[in-house]
């Protein structure tokens, strides 16, 4: 599906979910639930399920609830292991957040198919305490020790009077308003990518050509114009492993990713580091390269707000198998480091969900990558992509939470017409459905899926219609528009 300068045409949990205590720390004094439906569709629904412990601090924990409606039947859930049972539903803790401490929040979320309307459950427990939204037993009684006076008086540990979301925002500080400053650490919840505030976003942005050969089209210049100009909300850093790239010098092209990821910080625009392999297509050709270059990066980046992690860039003439169980080697070297980032993971057929390959999202659907916290990657050329494809990613937007890390206008060589008509349904239907994108490339390759004019790159001028290519101008005028991203 990709080019290499017009000559190639075309990621149980992965922190590994431990087992629970035999007989998990009761909750000792109370607990309250937010539930919340945060989308519906005809078939199904999304739910957001906040836990507040209100009493003594637990260590490993069972959330347990009934279903209200026969036809409501677990989908995928994040941040607990689910399961359903008859109507009964039960999220475990996993190893990451199995200590919640008064007052702490376990912050929940899943997806159902329904057959009709979708009401909440009315009754939830924790550790087998009913959730009440009160310290104290389920059903209050009268106090065996008098007290001063005839009404019980509130505990130190009161109910927050609104939920708030985990990890707790910082506000953007006055005057600072680019997309890192707004969003902050960024995660996934549910089928959407979520900023600081636990509210769905779509980044928008450019990728770099491959940094072997386009290098000097990364310059102070440049993404002083992406990040001002061009309104960008993230860099895709595009690491070729192969074709001259991080194998013939592991140390070097480690060094350049993170140079990017730091001037991508310095403007406040997301970094999305791609390990961008494409030939051979099997990423676990790569799973050595893959382990030392992801390890050295998280670590070194773990601190950072701005840093997205895709895996593998392209996997072709592979099973959806192999991939999986690439992602599931590489994924816990990025979490032993770096616990919270947002982590990509390529499909099969050139990242086509399957369809390149004559499948769909059903393979990844029945078997998921065994992680939290993660994204799927999709890519499209426009005059190559059409509505079959469309319909696929419309169909999977709701099962899956997706990532378009990689998108032309032009066919998948990288070259050939601008197909306008195509481009616009693309990032209509992206928009739509809040899938974040970037742009293959923020390039002068000699090319037609390229934003520059050919020599561009030696000048400082990265954002007049004079060195912009059909596609750029197009591009541009898209991702230069208000993001309102959601800050309540």
């Amino acid at each position: 599906m990709k080019r290499i300068l017009a000559l190639l045409t075309a990621c149980a949990m992965i922190l590994g979910v431990h087992a629970l205590l035999s007989s998990p720390a009761a909750a000792a004094a109370g607990c309250r639930v937010d539930y919340t439906v945060t989308s519906q569709w005809q078939g199904g629904f999304q739910a957001g399920v906040k836990v507040t412990n209100l009493g003594d601090s637990v260590s490993g924990w069972m959330l347990k609830f009934a279903m209200p409606d026969a036809g409501q039947k677990l989908g995928q859930g994040w941040n607990a292991t689910w399961s359903q049972s008859g109507s009964a539903v039960s999220a475990a803790s996993l190893d990451w957040n199995r200590t919640l401490a008064t007052g702490a929040v376990a912050d929940l979320g899943f997806t159902a198919t329904s057959t009709g309307a979708n009401p909440k459950p009315t009754a939830f427990t924790l550790n087998g305490v009913a959730c009440t939204g009160s310290t104290g037993e389920p059903t209050p009684t009268p106090t065996p020790t008098p007290t001063p006076t005839p009404t019980p008086t509130p505990t130190p540990t009161p109910t927050p009077p609104t939920p708030t979301p985990a990890p707790t925002p910082t506000p953007p500080t006055p005057g600072s308003d680019t997309p890192v400053d707004v969003n902050g650490q960024l995660h996934v919840c549910g089928v959407h990518l979520c900023n600081q505030y636990s509210r769905p976003v779509q980044l928008r942005g450019m990728s770099t050509h491959g940094l072997q050969w386009f290098g000097k089209c990364y310059n102070p210049a440049s993404l002083d114009a992406l990040a001002k100009d061009w309104k960008s909300d993230l860099l895709r850093i595009a690491m070729y492993v192969q074709e001259g790239g991080y194998e013939t010098d592991p140390s070097g092209f480690t060094s350049r990713v993170n140079s990017l990821v730091d001037q991508a910080e310095a403007r406040g625009m997301y970094a999305l580091i791609d390990f961008h392999t494409l030939t051979p297509g099997d990423p676990n050709f790569n799973i050595d390269r893959a382990k030392n270059f992801f390890g050295a990066v998280a670590a070194r980046n773990a601190d950072k707000k701005n840093v997205i992690y895709e895996i593998a860039n392209e996997p072709n003439g592979v099973s959806w198998t192999a991939i999986k169980n690439y992602a599931d080697q590489v994924i816990p070297v990025i979490r032993a480091a770096d616990p919270d980032a947002v982590v990509i993971v390529g499909t099969r057929g050139w990242s086509s969900l399957g369809v390149s390959d004559g499948s769909n999202e059903s393979e990844i659907v029945n078997n998921p990558v065994n992680a939290t916290n993660i994204m799927y990657a999709f890519h499209f050329y426009a005059a190559s992509h059409k509505d079959n494809y469309r319909t696929t990613v419309s169909r999977a937007a709701s099962q899956l939470p997706l990532f378009v890390t990689e998108f032309g206008t032009v066919s998948a060589t990288g070259g050939g017409a601008m197909d306008r008509t195509s481009t616009m349904a693309w990032l209509d239907l992206l928009d739509q459905l809040k899938i974040g994108y970037a742009n293959w490339t923020y390039s002068d390759a000699n090319e037609s899926s390229a934003a520059f004019r050919p020599g561009t790159c030696s000048g400082t001028d990265y954002s007049s219609s004079g060195v912009l290519t059909e596609s750029g101008a197009l591009v541009k005028s898209r991702i230069s528009t208000p993001d309102s991203f959601p800050t309540s």
